[in-house]
């Protein structure tokens, strides 16, 4: 298994450098494959949305689009694909940001009876609590 940085994916998705476009496309279609797929880390995929809204002025929707074309690549393994699946809905539906939705989820994932937050908006969520 190779890591895959957050820019291999942002070229990999905007397509906006055609030569790194095209490195990337060659890394994930071409070196990465479903039995040594390309690794691709929480952090990754929060700096993926982060990137994509800041930089590109993605919507919640284009995001939510990209992360789910992410998750559908067979030849790579993206980390807790579950918890990032429930995130990316919680995004594409507007009931949550991605990071707060994905905070939510790993909480639930390794036994959280709550997550504890200051946020009221992130409150909103089933899986988090006002402190």
């Amino acid at each position: 298994m190779i890591g895959l940085d957050t820019n291999i994916l942002v070229r990999y998705i905007t397509l906006d450098d055609p030569v790194q476009a095209m490195r990337a496309a060659q890394i994930i279609e071409r070196q990465c494959t479903p039995d040594e797929p390309g690794f691709v880390s929480l952090v990754t995929m929060v700096e993926l949305t982060w990137v994509l809204e800041t930089f590109y002025e993605f919507s919640n929707e284009l995001i939510a689009g990209a992360i789910e074309r992410t998750l559908g690549i067979a030849t790579l393994s993206v980390q807790n694909e579950r918890e990032v699946f429930t995130a990316m809905v919680a995004l594409k539906t507007g009931s949550a940001s991605f990071d707060d939705a994905l905070i939510a989820a790993l909480g639930a994932w390794a036994g959280c009876s709550s997550t504890l937050t200051c946020d009221r908006k992130a409150a909103r969520l089933r899986d988090f609590q006002l402190a």
